[in-house]
């Protein structure tokens, strides 16, 4: 699984654009621990710390997507880890059919991020259309 990678493509998917992780070193450098939050949409959607900054990124993106998927995430992790209200459920058909959609309805010269921003968008409309938006926390 690579979280951070997973954590991006959500995100996009979902119309969010794409989130920022923002490090912190503290201590020294025998004995460094990394900060991490993952930013999105203006708020800090998870954090968590690590041994290395590349530790710390994962699990804060494995954070973030088990809060995107509805599940808890332990205080004593981090006490920001949990997303805003009004995350949407994911259905991977769904998603793979809207993604299918824009492709086929993008214009020859269209770039990933158009093509990504309209399979979040007919994603979105669909669920509504069906009865499941956003879900709240």
């Amino acid at each position: 699984m690579n979280a951070k990678g997973d954590l991006i493509a959500r995100l996009v998917s979902l119309g969010l654009g794409t989130p920022t992780f923002e490090a912190e070193a503290h201590g020294p450098a025998h004995e460094r621990t990394f900060h991490v939050k993952v930013w999105s949409g203006g708020q800090v959607i998870s954090a968590a710390e690590g041994r290395t900054k590349k530790d710390a990124e994962r699990l804060a993106a494995e954070l973030a997507l088990r809060g995107l998927d509805g599940q808890s995430v332990p205080p004593a992790v981090t006490a920001t880890a949990a997303p805003q209200a009004g995350a949407w459920p994911i259905y991977a058909q769904v998603l793979a059919e809207a993604v299918e959609a824009a492709m086929e309805f993008a214009r020859e010269d269209a770039t990933l991020d158009e093509v990504r921003r309209d399979a979040g968008r007919f994603y979105r409309e669909l669920l509504t259309d069906l009865g499941h938006g956003p879900e709240e926390a």
